[in-house]
């Protein structure tokens, strides 16, 4: 007799396992230990093949009983229905997590770029304590939609960086063969507004007041104080500036290698007057370390750039600012007071340490060292005009020498 869901559920177990059969070699098998689970018996090409079906009350009667009229479909077809299903079972063990994927394309392609830590440190802060263990075909569009639902409100900057992360991660699972397109296209970015802040006049002079080391009403670590006078002189990012090694000073140039550049060239910075009085102020506190402004925390290293925001996120409205602004804001203040003081494109932008566009980035090699020392010279007058110490900057640069 055919099996009904109250003959299931009153099955009791016995001393030895046993077999309640509902026809066509589907059956029940109840074990000592009283779990049941559902079994199909069948012949294939001659020889006896068992095919476990599932568990029951997860499995019901209905379930199994559709599992088993699909197999049996799968044997008139000439198919070993228990063959294909453990074949199943092992393409589906041996499929990659979320985890394995973003090891697999930092082994690949991560590691090789510069900015590939940081690509993995935003998706294992942002996405594995979610997804590491998950299969990289179970997740779906709508899941990377409540993903970014979630990191959105605390910081739609960083919602937009992760999603750029999991596109790549996802069309590196694509290209691989993991899966046949990638969940995050037709998935809309917040909107970003580029940044624009540049310091006025009034505002130069009181964070200049503000960065005097003899300031001691503004409680700021003194190298980081200096670190932040090195970007608005030279204009080079905060990253930069923090690595800044005394190795790579020589003369009245520091010389930044192409591996620490976000372009990958190297980039000859001349040392004016007041950026080498930084510097020698900086040898006070990092003499006796490889890095010019070293970590107030970890003396061997270099202070971070998150330090550098971090100092100015605290104490901007202290220093007299009426608005906000970053480390990296003074990096803009340069660029466009070089514009100010009549620069041209092509050396304000060498200054900054970017690459030449179109034709002249392959034919023009020149280096205008000179021609960007003459710039920065220029900036430093005019920033000694602001500050209200005119007359110290001269045109005669000394030749600094490095402390180690």
């Amino acid at each position: 007799m055919a099996l009904t869901d109250l003959t299931v559920r009153k099955l009791t177990s016995k001393n030895q396992r046993y077999e309640v059969s509902d026809g066509k070699g589907l059956s029940i098998r109840v074990m000592p230990t009283g779990k049941k689970s559902w079994v199909f018996r069948y012949q294939f090409e001659g020889k006896s093949r068992r095919m476990n079906l599932g568990s029951y009350p997860g499995i019901s009667l209905a379930q199994a009983r559709e599992s088993h009229g699909a197999a049996l479909m799968e044997l008139q077809r000439g198919i070993d229905p228990g063959a294909k299903l453990q074949e199943t079972k092992a393409k589906r063990k041996a499929e990659p997590t979320f985890q394995d994927m973003l090891d697999e394309l930092w082994e690949i392609e991560l590691q090789k770029k510069k900015s590939g830590i940081q690509t993995r440190k935003l998706l294992e802060k942002n996405a594995i304590p979610t997804w590491g263990r998950r299969k990289v075909s179970d997740i779906k569009r709508r899941d990377i939609v409540l993903l970014l639902d979630k990191i959105r409100p605390r910081a739609p900057i960083v919602a937009n960086r992760v999603h750029g992360a999991l596109s790549r991660l996802f069309n590196f699972a694509a290209e691989r063969g993991v899966i046949d397109d990638s969940p995050c296209t037709r998935i809309k970015k917040t909107p970003e507004n580029g940044r624009n802040r540049v310091l006025a006049d009034h505002e130069l002079n009181r964070l200049w007041a503000a960065l005097d080391l003899e300031n001691k009403k503004i409680d700021i670590y003194h190298v980081t104080k200096l670190a932040l006078k090195m970007i608005l002189l030279t204009g080079q990012r905060p990253g930069e500036v923090c690595g800044m090694k005394w190795a790579e000073l020589d003369g009245d140039f520091w010389i930044i290698p192409g591996e620490r550049m976000k372009n990958g060239d190297e980039n000859r910075v001349p040392l004016c007057s007041m950026a080498q009085e930084v510097i020698e102020q900086a040898k006070i506190y990092s003499s006796d370390c490889d890095y010019v402004f070293r970590s107030s925390y970890k003396p061997k290293l270099p202070m971070s750039r998150h330090a550098l925001s971090r100092a100015v996120a605290r104490h901007w409205h202290e220093m007299g600012f009426e608005t906000k602004f970053t480390p990296h804001d003074l990096r803009r203040t340069l660029r466009t007071r070089l514009a100010e003081l009549g620069i041209s494109d092509i050396i304000a932008e060498r200054v900054l340490g970017h690459k030449l566009q179109g034709i002249a980035a392959i034919y023009n090699r020149h280096s205008y060292d000179t021609e960007k020392r003459q710039a920065l010279m220029q900036w430093e007058r005019r920033l000694s005009e602001i500050i209200g110490i005119s007359g110290t900057v001269s045109n005669n640069v000394i030749p600094f020498r490095s402390a180690k």
